[in-house]
């Protein structure tokens, strides 16, 4: 809950509702004071004017004033106490969302090439038969792929998927078009859902003659699951990335130009 400092905001000269735009004015009052925000006019903890002070400001309704807060909570930008007000929001460290635009990157490539390493059924071990929720021995398809650009290698890949004998893998899923689907933001008919995460570990020997790199060295391990629409795991696997070759970034509140 954000701490009262006992600041308000005060009215920014020029800053209004054009009534004749094309944008409806509770988008107009979000930029306005989005707008207070990156500028520092209204810093963290700062109380935002009443919604009845906002009301007379600008000349709009209640409506459109809770409109443009819910927007605003909706992004981090403020947050409502019950009978206390609005308030910006301060920078939390543990609200830091990290995108993976890099690996993205990888998958949106042309020149990215996918390489199958290895395809066949394999009995489920005790690990592949508790992520894909089947029976230990039961027959499940493995598959090994390189993701490489030109001779760098990027990512190994392996993956298991449930055997159903009455469909086949087709070969858009042997070069992962429902994972490019996924970072494309396409639609994809195979995945309902997903759960990713990632953890840092050390590439051995296998992994080091695939990716070009010493045994031993830093990697990251980028494990998922990926969900039918029955809600059932279909597909387990992990991607390991060299240490040197991903990077995570982000960024707390926004700037000015991204108003």
């Amino acid at each position: 809950m954000a701490k009262e400092t006992g600041r308000m905001s005060r009215t920014t000269i020029g800053e209004s509702i054009d009534r004749n735009s094309f944008e409806p004015a509770y988008i107009q009052l979000v930029y306005i004071l989005k707008k207070q925000v990156a500028s520092g006019e209204l810093r963290a903890g700062d109380r935002l004017p009443s919604e009845s002070q906002i009301c007379m400001q600008y000349k709009v309704s209640p409506m459109t004033v809770r409109r443009a807060i819910n927007i605003l909570s909706d992004q981090g930008v403020v947050d409502t106490a019950q009978g206390r007000g609005t308030f910006v929001k301060p920078l939390k460290l543990s609200t830091a969302s990290f995108h993976l635009m890099e690996l993205q990157e990888i998958f949106n490539n042309d020149r990215t090439n996918v390489s199958i390493l290895e395809a066949r059924i394999i009995s489920a071990d005790q690990k592949a038969a508790l992520k894909l929720k089947v029976p230990e021995g039961e027959r499940i398809i493995y598959i090994r792929r390189l993701l490489s650009r030109g001779d760098d290698p990027l990512l190994y890949h392996r993956e298991c998927l449930v055997y159903d004998p009455e469909r086949a893998v087709v070969e858009s899923e042997l070069e992962v078009t429902s994972l490019r689907c996924l970072f494309k933001g396409e639609e994809s008919s195979d995945f309902k859902y997903g759960e990713l995460s990632i953890e840092v570990t050390v590439i051995n020997r296998e992994e080091a003659e695939i990716l070009q790199a010493q045994e031993g060295s830093a990697a990251f391990n980028l494990e998922h699951i990926f969900y039918d629409y029955s809600e059932n795991p279909v597909s387990w696997g992990w991607f390991i990335c060299r240490g040197d070759k991903l990077r995570f970034t982000s960024t707390l509140g926004f700037r000015s130009k991204e108003v």
